[in-house]
């Protein structure tokens, strides 16, 4: 009888602040980070974003585009120009695929840019990635 040897959850309990006013792809995206082994919150707007992101300093955010309140490009800029949340990684997941919109979203700074819709297990893969080069 042969077992495999049991592999360390990707996520190895870093936090992660899922943003998207979409309930369904919010519940989705957090299901699937949180099986991978990351503590995930959520927040459905661009100021619950900011203020979350503040209180909590998640190693990583996953940024919707379309928020109500401020956009994903406002929070962005707001984070990047806030010393206590500047250093925190961001992956942008939108349905917004334009060339023009993923230049703007990594001109602000974003980390990565996966546009909807998307892989469950790309998505983690590349929350790991951009973790895993963040911590080096």
């Amino acid at each position: 009888m042969t077992t495999e040897p049991a592999v360390a959850p990707i996520g190895a309990g870093e936090r992660v602040l899922v943003v998207d006013d979409e309930p369904d792809i919010c519940a989705l995206v957090a299901y699937h980070l949180a099986k991978a082994g990351f503590r995930v919150s959520t927040a459905s707007t661009g100021p619950e974003a900011l203020a979350s992101a503040r209180e909590e300093q998640p190693a990583l955010v996953v940024l919707d585009l379309m928020l109500p309140g401020l956009s994903g490009y406002e929070v962005l800029s707001h984070m990047r120009a806030d010393e206590g949340t500047r250093d925190v990684a961001v992956l942008m997941l939108t349905a917004r695929r334009e060339e023009e919109d993923r230049i703007r979203g990594l001109s602000l700074g974003a980390d990565d840019y996966l546009t909807k819709p998307f892989s469950p297990q790309e998505l983690v893969l590349r929350v790991a990635a951009i973790l895993h080069r963040a911590t080096r």
